[in-house]
């Protein structure tokens, strides 16, 4: 991974201190331990062993974004609701993935091709599940990779099921020189049949085709696509994975307890 250097001293030094405050931060969480109680700040300087101004700031930063709460005299100090929600969000990946694993395997035995499933996260989308393809040739990116929404079949099989404001469509395409006139009709498109399609987008020589699926109460929740090589596909046979897809999703969204707004 490519890291800028640091134009100066100083800027380094400035570096490792935020390093520094980070995993301080980080420790005093990790401080509250099984049990879920709350905590004196002096029992947390002990845990820690940071002197009570530094761990002072410390906490008042976490309070302040709500990874921390405080109440009583003398102040106890015991997580706050932000930790929940990073929880809610890991344990929901966990969950989906392992509600889609059996759908993704059947994807996966019916194109022989890598099979992935991608959740929204803002304007982007994030892999939290991948099946490798056991040809020689295959194509993948791997668990925690993320990409905007606008670019590649994966993103576009959310955005198209996505509701946006006036403007949103151009703000997520800011900076990626995204043609919009055919953005927006493969949007169309998209939404017609059920699922997109794409073909050399983000990996010269790849076909990549992916179909939504939606939670209980009707937002799109991610996509499930499939990746492989031009050279032993055909567009015709991505559409045949696309219809599959389609009915795959469509599993996956009555086990998330929501309705199917596509058909195969």
């Amino acid at each position: 991974m490519h890291h800028d250097s640091e134009d100066a001293h100083g800027d380094s030094e400035k570096s490792g201190e935020s390093v520094r405050a980070v995993e301080r931060a980080l420790d005093v969480l990790a401080a509250f331990g099984p049990g879920g109680g709350d905590l004196l700040a002096a029992d947390i300087a002990k845990l820690v062993g940071l002197s009570r101004p530094t761990l002072y700031r410390l906490l008042n930063t976490l309070e302040k974004k709500g990874f921390v709460t405080s109440s009583g005299e003398p102040q106890r100090f015991r997580l706050g609701p932000a930790v929940a929600q990073l929880a809610h969000v890991w344990s929901s990946a966990l969950n989906l993935t392992e509600i889609a694993r059996p759908v993704m395997s059947e994807a996966w035995a019916f194109t022989s091709e890598t099979v992935a499933l991608f959740v929204p996260r803002g304007d982007m989308r994030l892999c939290v599940a991948e099946m490798q393809s056991a040809q020689a040739i295959s194509f993948r990116r791997g668990v925690g990779y993320s990409e905007k929404l606008v670019r590649g079949a994966s993103g576009r099989a959310i955005l198209a099921f996505t509701t946006l404001k006036p403007g949103q469509l151009e703000a997520y395409a800011a900076g990626t020189h995204a043609d919009m006139v055919w953005l927006k009709d493969q949007l169309d498109i998209t939404r017609a049949r059920g699922y997109a399609l794409g073909h050399n987008e983000l990996i010269q020589g790849a076909f990549a085709v992916a179909a939504p699926f939606f939670d209980g109460s009707g937002a799109v929740a991610g996509s499930m696509g499939v990746f492989g090589p031009d050279a032993r596909l055909t567009e015709a046979r991505m559409h045949e994975f696309g219809a599959m897809l389609v009915a795959r999703a469509s599993q996956l969204t009555v086990q998330l307890g929501g309705t199917p707004k596509t058909s195969p």
